[in-house]
Protein backbone atom coordinates (compact mmCIF):
# COMPACT_ATOMS: atom_id res chain seq x y z
CA UNK A 1 0.00 0.00 0.00
CA UNK A 2 1.23 3.47 -0.89
CA UNK A 3 1.35 5.81 2.15
CA UNK A 4 1.56 9.61 1.85
CA UNK A 5 2.18 12.02 4.72
CA UNK A 6 1.24 15.67 4.97
CA UNK A 7 2.17 17.96 7.85
CA UNK A 8 0.36 21.27 8.42
CA UNK A 9 2.22 23.52 10.87
CA UNK A 10 3.91 20.39 12.30
CA UNK A 11 7.54 19.30 12.00
CA UNK A 12 7.93 15.93 10.23
CA UNK A 13 8.88 13.03 12.50
CA UNK A 14 10.66 9.90 11.26
CA UNK A 15 9.73 8.05 14.45
CA UNK A 16 6.04 8.86 14.04
CA UNK A 17 6.14 7.93 10.35
CA UNK A 18 7.72 4.55 11.07
CA UNK A 19 5.00 3.70 13.61
CA UNK A 20 2.28 4.82 11.18
CA UNK A 21 3.77 2.79 8.31
CA UNK A 22 4.00 -0.32 10.48
CA UNK A 23 0.39 -0.06 11.67
CA UNK A 24 -1.02 0.78 8.23
CA UNK A 25 0.86 -2.11 6.61
CA UNK A 26 -0.69 -4.47 9.17
CA UNK A 27 -4.10 -3.08 8.26
CA UNK A 28 -3.36 -3.52 4.54
CA UNK A 29 -2.37 -7.15 5.14
CA UNK A 30 -5.74 -7.81 6.72
CA UNK A 31 -7.78 -5.84 4.17
CA UNK A 32 -6.31 -6.56 0.73
CA UNK A 33 -8.62 -4.11 -1.04
CA UNK A 34 -6.84 -1.06 0.45
CA UNK A 35 -4.76 0.74 -2.19
CA UNK A 36 -3.41 3.96 -0.69
CA UNK A 37 -3.36 5.85 2.60
CA UNK A 38 -3.11 9.61 3.07
CA UNK A 39 -2.19 10.63 6.62
CA UNK A 40 -2.47 14.27 7.69
CA UNK A 41 -1.04 15.74 10.88
CA UNK A 42 -1.99 19.24 11.99
CA UNK A 43 -2.32 21.37 15.09
CA UNK A 44 -5.53 23.20 15.94
CA UNK A 45 -6.04 25.81 18.61
CA UNK A 46 -8.26 24.33 21.28
CA UNK A 47 -9.29 25.54 24.72
CA UNK A 48 -7.72 22.52 26.48
CA UNK A 49 -4.44 20.62 26.27
CA UNK A 50 -6.37 17.34 25.91
CA UNK A 51 -7.04 18.05 22.23
CA UNK A 52 -5.40 19.92 19.41
CA UNK A 53 -3.07 17.36 17.81
CA UNK A 54 -5.19 16.24 14.86
CA UNK A 55 -4.62 13.14 12.76
CA UNK A 56 -6.69 12.45 9.66
CA UNK A 57 -6.52 9.17 7.75
CA UNK A 58 -7.98 8.69 4.28
CA UNK A 59 -7.84 5.17 2.83
CA UNK A 60 -8.38 4.68 -0.89
CA UNK A 61 -9.95 1.50 -2.25
CA UNK A 62 -12.41 0.50 -4.96
CA UNK A 63 -15.53 2.56 -4.35
CA UNK A 64 -15.78 5.35 -1.81
CA UNK A 65 -12.78 6.02 0.40
CA UNK A 66 -12.67 5.55 4.18
CA UNK A 67 -11.96 8.58 6.36
CA UNK A 68 -11.41 9.18 10.06
CA UNK A 69 -10.19 12.09 12.16
CA UNK A 70 -9.14 12.37 15.77
CA UNK A 71 -7.94 15.21 18.00
CA UNK A 72 -6.05 14.25 21.16
CA UNK A 73 -3.18 15.51 23.36
CA UNK A 74 -0.47 13.96 21.14
CA UNK A 75 -0.15 12.55 17.65
CA UNK A 76 0.46 8.93 18.69
CA UNK A 77 -2.83 8.79 20.58
CA UNK A 78 -4.78 10.67 17.90
CA UNK A 79 -3.36 8.36 15.20
CA UNK A 80 -4.30 5.24 17.19
CA UNK A 81 -7.85 6.56 17.65
CA UNK A 82 -8.25 7.47 13.96
CA UNK A 83 -6.76 4.10 12.93
CA UNK A 84 -9.32 2.25 15.04
CA UNK A 85 -12.11 4.26 13.39
CA UNK A 86 -10.96 3.38 9.84
CA UNK A 87 -10.34 -0.23 10.88
CA UNK A 88 -14.00 -0.55 11.91
CA UNK A 89 -15.07 1.00 8.59
CA UNK A 90 -12.81 -1.42 6.67
CA UNK A 91 -14.29 -4.37 8.57
CA UNK A 92 -17.81 -3.27 7.62
CA UNK A 93 -16.72 -2.84 3.99
CA UNK A 94 -15.14 -6.31 3.98
CA UNK A 95 -18.36 -7.82 5.38
CA UNK A 96 -20.40 -6.14 2.64
CA UNK A 97 -17.98 -7.29 -0.05
CA UNK A 98 -18.16 -10.92 1.19
CA UNK A 99 -21.95 -10.78 1.18
CA UNK A 100 -21.86 -10.23 -2.59
CA UNK A 101 -19.87 -13.40 -3.33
Amino acid sequence: MDINFEYNDVKASDELESVVIEKLNKLADKYEFLIKADVFFKIENTPTNETGKVTEIKLSMPGPYLFAESSKENFQISFADALEKVRRQAEKKKDKMQAHY
